[in-house]
């Protein structure tokens, strides 16, 4: 998916192919004082694997979009005097920490990329032919063949990127998460007042106490009905199985908090029950537009079993209290 202009890009679908094994050779020793030496056939060498390498410095797949197709070096193939061929050239693809590899044909999930520097084989090289000199025996003093290659693995790869954060922001369009987000972080997200303001997952760094900090991820804001693929959501709702606690955001001029509280669960649920086991807040943004009388009338109303932050991001109220609230969640496992 990529929206356009715009630089994030977390669904590409590419094609790969891994090096061919070169050949074993076929070779009789000859030499000024040898006219018919025995086998010296070197081994061919392996075929380039092609490796995805997580890299920490990216935070999208755009520089794979437009390179749809990664081939490794072949082998080089054996010589005389038991010379081996040389290995082909590896083809390192660098993703994002989060990428994760499927096959395209079965749709089966390889392997998933979360640190950085790591590296794992998506196809592998062929092997080398052995030389003729691997054939020799009693029988056989000069075999006059030798193996030839193994091809190297080679197919379509889809490669998906789920964001990875501490903290994944649910909520309705123009719930405040963006506003949220570029309040206490450095992140500076679009903002504007129309549906599906954020096109794509922004990533901000909060700072806390004692120069301590955690990862929050702005996700686009989903709709009733996003788990059946209405409007933006479908897309969207993977990056938030990567964030541990979900902090629920519901604009404190909602018509029913607890209602529509309840819609966002049920859209996950659809899409993924295992979501509902991560660690669960709600906060209640634009609340310096209640007093405190009106404060207390809506916290009759909230859920019950969730823990409740009030606070507004345009009035700087709350903020404290509520990277206090999200700290405490994180760090009470």
């Amino acid at each position: 998916m990529a929206v356009n202009g715009s630089n994030f890009v977390d669904y590409v679908k590419i094609h790969c192919a891994a090096g061919h094994g070169g050949a074993g050779s076929v070779h009789l020793h000859r030499s000024r004082l040898t006219a018919k030496g025995g086998p010296d056939g070197g081994d061919g060498g392996r075929g380039g694997n092609v490796y995805l390498r997580g890299n920490d410095q990216m935070w999208t797949l755009l520089h794979l979009k437009y390179k749809r197709h990664i081939k490794a070096g072949r082998g080089g193939n054996g010589s005389s005097n038991n010379s081996f061929g040389d290995d082909g050239a590896d083809q390192f693809v660098e993703v994002p920490l989060g990428t994760v590899a499927k096959d395209a044909e079965t749709g089966e999930e390889l392997f998933e990329i979360t640190e950085h520097g790591e590296e794992v084989i998506l196809r592998k090289g062929g092997l080398g032919g052995r030389g003729n000199s691997w054939f020799k025996n009693s029988v056989r003093q000069t075999p006059r063949y030798a193996q030839p290659g193994t091809e190297g693995e080679e197919g379509w790869n889809i490669l998906e990127l789920k964001v990875l954060a501490d903290v994944g922001l649910v909520g309705f369009p123009n719930s405040g998460k963006s506003t949220l987000l570029s309040v206490i972080s450095a992140a500076k997200p679009k903002i504007a007042n129309y549906p599906f303001t954020t096109l794509v997952p922004n990533l901000g760094i909060v700072s806390y106490r004692d120069d301590r900090s955690f990862v929050m991820a702005d996700i686009p804001g989903i709709i009733e009905g996003a788990s059946e693929g209405k409007g933006l959501g479908l897309r969207f709702l993977r990056h938030i199985e990567r964030n541990s606690t979900l902090l629920f955001l519901v604009p404190a001029d909602a018509d029913d908090i607890a209602a529509e509280y309840a819609i966002l669960l049920k859209e996950l649920e659809k899409y993924n029950p295992e979501l509902l086991d991560k660690d669960r807040l709600l906060s209640i943004s634009k609340s310096d537009m209640l007093d405190d009388e009106l404060k207390e009338e809506v916290k009759k109303t909230l859920p019950k079993g969730v823990k409740t932050v009030f606070f507004s991001s345009v009035a700087q109220q709350g903020l404290t209290d509520l990277k206090d609230l999200i700290w405490s969640q994180l760090n009470a496992r």
